[in-house]
């Protein structure tokens, strides 16, 4: 009979290389085919598709970003055709902090992953996502600062009565530093209150401002939300607001009011008068009012990451109490499947002595394999040397062809040996690296899970099972529970990664 985990049939992420090597790295002997073949080598042993490769030989990394490989792997990514980028070294991708803080923010904005080898950094697991936290801190601070100089003066700008930047509102125009009603739009824009006051509906208003020929200031048509958002500024009775939304998520981001305390309120040329403007807007508060529903989507504990043994992702139906398997209709409560993960997690994590003797005996393999490493590099300049000095004693006449042929043949072989054993160790010490800081990160996040869950509110205990859950697998009274964690340092490269934990007969049927 075969397991849970194998009646699942799980697609294999796909990734691409990046592989950059420039002038100055060839001529120290780093060839872009070693670089490539760790990097396959780390994503066979992860158990990944490698679809794209993606070269840029001899190129500076002063900047790439505006290369065509570079566009075209973004491009990729965007689509889906990738889901996650590796590279020897975060210098490979990009020296130039500025273009490593974009590539870095596209891939987080898109879901997909960057494979840092000699960093150790894998954003697909939780110690990895750290990086991610890492940059976008710094992608932060970057624009904080630049806001914070352009925002100071801003307040200054407005009290003098000067253009704050962007255009003017509908209705108006600068003039000579100085804001004036439009000949055209002021008109158009009195001529909306009044038939707003008239038919008092916004989708109204604008159908008979488009009938009349009337266009917005882009050429467009009118619309409601436009309609709603002009007739709510008080600007058209003569007040200016100025300094009283920012963006605090940057440009990309939607606008929001400030603080009032911080409006700075200035006179301006009235287009309709204070009663018209205050009739109109008290019926749109009324209608807001109205209308107004606090709806807000549940986010469950375990959204995202509970699977029904057939396959399928499992979710909570509208005004249901449990996670349903929608192919096969497999269900379990919620709160059955939190007391499962909450007494199951604990028995995953093992006395303390065990688990230091586990993380050490993990970083005592990633030593002995380091020193590996060291020495057959060690070999392969030391053979190196002796290619070079057998060549110069073929090339002095010192040694004959026959000679030279008998003696080239076994040290061209131990170097093909160690041309293929060189990038297989590196990619084998990168995984074990990488999973060895995602266990760290695992065990930290739930080893006092147990005692503070019951007391955790909601959004922490959504963080903590994003943190530590792989996966959990609903079955025929099974629950199998897959966390971040690594079992063993010498587990098979392709199996790393996996713990399940299972809570046999503890579903009861449901119907």
């Amino acid at each position: 009979m075969k397991s849970i985990k194998e009646s699942i049939d799980a697609q294999a992420k796909r990734v691409g290389i990046w592989v950059r090597v420039s002038t100055e790295d060839q001529v120290r002997g780093e060839s872009p085919e070693t670089h490539e073949r760790r990097a396959r080598l780390y994503a066979e042993a992860k158990g990944w598709n490698v679809v794209e490769v993606y070269r840029l030989d001899a190129v500076s990394g002063k900047t790439v970003k505006e290369t065509p490989e570079a566009k075209r792997m973004i491009a990729e990514m965007k689509e889906g055709h990738i889901t996650g980028l590796i590279f020897s070294k975060l210098a490979r991708l990009a020296r130039n902090t500025k273009e490593l803080l974009d590539f870095s923010e596209i891939f987080r904005q898109y879901g997909a992953d960057l494979i840092s080898l000699a960093e150790s950094i894998d954003t697909s697991t939780p110690a990895g996502r750290l990086f991610y936290t890492m940059i976008a801190a710094m992608a932060q601070w970057e624009r904080e600062e630049i806001s914070e100089r352009v925002a100071a003066a801003v307040p200054m700008r407005a009290r003098a009565g000067k253009p704050t930047g962007g255009q003017a509102p509908y209705g108006y125009e600068w003039k000579d530093k100085t804001l004036i009603a439009h000949p055209t739009e002021a008109p158009v824009r009195k001529l909306m209150y009044e038939l707003f006051a008239q038919h008092k509906r916004k989708k109204m208003v604008a159908r008979l401002l488009n009938e009349r020929g009337h266009r917005t200031r882009n050429s467009g048509l009118f619309s409601d939300t436009t309609i709603d958002r002009l007739i709510r500024d008080p600007i058209a009775k003569g007040t200016r607001r100025a300094n009283y939304t920012h963006s605090p998520h940057g440009r990309s981001g939607a606008w929001e009011l400030k603080p009032e305390s911080e409006w700075i309120l200035l006179d301006a040329p009235a287009i309709v008068s204070e009663e018209l403007w205050t009739e109109c807007n008290l019926f749109l508060d009324g209608q807001r009012e109205s209308l107004r529903r606090v709806t807000r989507p549940a986010v469950y504990l375990f959204s995202g990451v509970t699977h029904c043994a057939c396959g399928a992702k499992m979710y909570v139906p509208t005004n249901s109490p449990k996670y349903t398997c929608s192919k096969c209709r497999n269900k379990i409560p919620l709160e059955d499947l939190e007391a499962v993960f909450h007494s199951e997690v604990q028995s995953v994590l093992t006395s303390d002595d065990e688990i230091t003797s586990l993380l050490e005996s993990a970083s005592q393999t990633v030593k002995e394999k380091t020193e590996l490493l060291a020495v057959l590099e060690k070999d392969m300049a030391k053979l190196g040397a002796e290619i070079d000095k057998l060549y110069d004693l073929y090339q002095s006449g010192m040694i004959d062809k026959t000679g030279f042929g008998a003696k080239y043949k076994p040290l061209s072989e131990r170097r093909d040996q160690l041309d293929n054993q060189l990038p297989a160790l590196q990619a084998e010490i990168d995984v074990l690296k990488i999973s060895h800081l995602s266990q760290e990160v695992a065990i930290e996040e739930s080893r006092d899970l147990h005692s503070r869950w019951p007391s955790l509110p909601h959004e922490e205990k959504r963080r903590i099972v994003e943190a530590i859950v792989e996966k959990i697998v609903i079955g025929d009274g099974e629950v199998e529970i897959t966390l971040y964690y690594t079992p063993s340092p010498h587990t098979p490269l392709p199996n790393r990664g996996d713990l399940a934990t299972h809570a046999q007969g503890f579903i009861a049927a449901t119907s």
